[in-house]
């Protein structure tokens, strides 16, 4: 299965990046099929170049974007689809924490009513070891 990722070309602390088309399960550094263009977070103008037909071909043939190239294909235009969420952040409010923290205490009350350990028997005393 093809996959359009991004390859870092860049050196230390100066990422840049190749889009690519390659299989999905090879290795960063490895192979590719067809490179894309690319894109530098570094510049704040212009950081990024992509071919747009030759992205809907791969697109076209089966190829699925990673989600942040998604994302960049979405801001270069080439895409015309919502953005998606890289980093899903999760909002705990406290109407919904309280309801699940009083049924926790209601499930844990009734499990330890329906187990009610019964009380140990005493051991009966060894007195025939003790009398010898």
């Amino acid at each position: 299965m093809l996959a359009i990722k991004l390859k870092r070309i860049g050196k230390k602390h100066q990422p840049s990046y190749r889009v690519v088309v390659t299989e999905k399960r090879s290795k960063l550094k490895g192979r590719y099929v067809e490179d894309l263009g690319w894109y530098n977070p570094m510049q704040e103008k212009d950081n990024l170049k992509i071919e747009g037909e030759r992205v809907n071909y791969w697109m076209g043939n089966g190829a699925k974007p990673t989600d942040t190239v998604h994302n960049l294909l979405v801001r270069a235009g080439v895409l015309n689809s919502p953005k998606i969420p890289v980093h899903k952040i999760v909002v705990k409010k406290a109407e919904e924490e309280a309801p699940k923290e009083a049924a926790s205490v209601q499930e844990t009350a009734k499990v330890s009513s329906e187990v009610s350990s019964p009380e140990p028997e005493p051991k009966p005393e060894e007195t025939s070891s003790e009398s010898q």
